[in-house]
């Protein structure tokens, strides 16, 4: 059972109504993650907002989505990590390249100094040394890369702790998260 009442995109003020129809016009539906998000209509507007500038920010669908699903597992989300990784496959990525990156591991180097960048963000709550940042420079990645990465992270961590906590219902195929160590 969920923790929180899904909001109707039905049965709603016009305000929510507004966003929840641009939402379901994105998705061909409207996911139980923003349904459960619109109970507040400034955390709607701020998490769809936010998924709009960042898909039209410098680094790409597929990298963004490969971003999300690494975070997904290391948070133990199993709503973000079925959603992106759909996601993921409609922007290019094979099944194969979805299952590394859910182990914070991937065959391409630059994608895998983000994912190792990001999910150090993640494990250290931002508590970056130097070389952390070095180490992405070196994997070609500038400041306005570097940033919207952080940006990234913010926003799924946002997404991660709505749906662990509000135990939102995951209407996306599900993927088995990665054992625990």
């Amino acid at each position: 059972m969920t923790r929180v009442q899904l909001v109707n995109p039905a049965e709603t003020t016009p305000n929510r109504q507004a966003v929840l129809e641009q939402i379901n016009n994105a998705f061909g539906a409207t996911p139980n993650m923003f349904k459960a998000v619109a109970n507040s209509p400034a955390a709607l507007k701020s998490m769809w907002g936010s998924f709009g500038a960042l898909g039209a920010g410098v680094l790409g669908a597929k990298l963004s989505e490969q971003i999300a699903v690494a975070i997904a597992d290391r948070n133990r989300c199993e709503y973000c990590l079925a959603a992106h990784t759909v996601l993921g496959k409609g922007a290019g990525a094979s099944a194969e390249e979805m299952a590394a990156v859910q182990c914070g591991t991937s065959s391409d180097a630059r994608t895998g100094a983000a994912l190792k960048f990001a999910l150090q963000v993640v494990s250290a709550r931002g508590q970056l040394s130097s070389d952390d940042v070095g180490n992405l420079r070196a994997a070609g990645f500038d400041d306005e890369q570097i940033v919207e990465i952080l940006a990234h992270v913010a926003l799924n961590l946002f997404t991660n702790y709505v749906n662990i906590a509000l135990d939102v219902p995951v209407d996306f195929p599900r993927i088995a998260l990665n054992p625990v160590a």
